[in-house]
């Protein structure tokens, strides 16, 4: 697409630290601007994209992070760069329009997340709700623009969000994965580049599975291998002979696992 000489557009699409530079005024969350130098770091690299300085997937990616840092950071909505204070609307997978004020109380995790079997928005707070996922990936939950499909005043664009799954998600067992999640979204902005509105699309059933898949601290039980990483060659055996087993008389047995929360990855279908 055309380039874009970004250095003269106006701060909210400048990189993340010249916003935070410049934008000191600022009533932050925690008493002070937060610090993006491990983050930093860790995109530097594990990003897919390397976007040109003064393309327009830079300039979106700016503006989305900057939206983030006040989204996360910001509790007076009026000190908002990066959009239209009463004017903002965000949705998600077509569900509610929230306004600022409440992505000012609840919290993108909230409002992007929502009730769902593995994590219930209504029962969390922007703190507790910031703390799980903080928790869950203590290294950083990283973002990126992946393609921009097309130019303002309505901007559609792929993004991926990822992280790696090193702490607890509730009471459930980190993996040490990587957790990759990729969704679109489609964002209007004004002549000036301030946000309008905001629609993400996504699988949030998808995120928490992965999130989920290592089973309750205390109840996950491993497969043990074989030297090649691969099952046993008699576990079919195994489990055929149980099946019969069940038309034999009943004689004492040692207590057998919980197959539910296994880590045969058939569990969840003969519960």
């Amino acid at each position: 697409m055309t380039e874009i000489n970004i250095e003269n557009l106006p701060l909210w699409v400048q990189e993340r630290d010249i916003v935070l530079k410049y934008n000191t005024q600022a009533t932050w969350r925690y008493g002070e601007q937060p610090d993006y130098t491990r983050s930093n770091e860790n995109l530097a690299k594990e990003s897919l994209c390397n976007h040109p300085a003064n393309s327009l997937e830079k300039l979106v990616q700016n503006l989305v992070r900057t939206f983030d840092i006040e989204a996360n950071f910001k509790t007076n909505p009026q000190e908002w760069l990066s959009v239209v204070q009463d004017k903002f609307r965000m949705s998600t997978n077509g569900g509610n329009s929230y306004k600022l004020e409440d992505l000012v109380q609840a919290g993108t995790y909230k409002l992007l997340i929502g009730n769902t079997q593995h994590y219930q928005a209504t029962q969390e707070d922007f703190e507790s709700s910031t703390q799980l996922f903080h928790n869950a990936f203590p290294d950083g939950f990283l973002w990126e623009v992946l393609e921009v499909y097309s130019a303002p005043p309505t901007i559609a664009f792929k993004w991926r969000h990822w992280g790696h799954f090193r702490g607890n998600f509730k009471d459930y067992v980190p993996t040490e994965q990587m957790i990759e999640v990729v969704g679109m979204s489609v964002v209007k902005v004004t002549e000036n580049c301030k946000i309008l509105s905001l629609e993400h699309y996504y699988d949030n059933g998808k995120f928490l599975n992965q999130l989920t898949s290592g089973g309750k601290m205390g109840t996950t039980i491993q497969q043990q291998p074989t030297p090649e990483g691969k099952p046993a060659a008699n576990a079919g055996k195994q489990t055929l002979l149980g099946f019969f087993r069940r038309f034999l008389p009943s004689k004492p047995k040692p207590k057998s696992a919980n197959l539910s929360s296994s880590g045969c990855p058939f569990a969840s279908l003969l519960r």
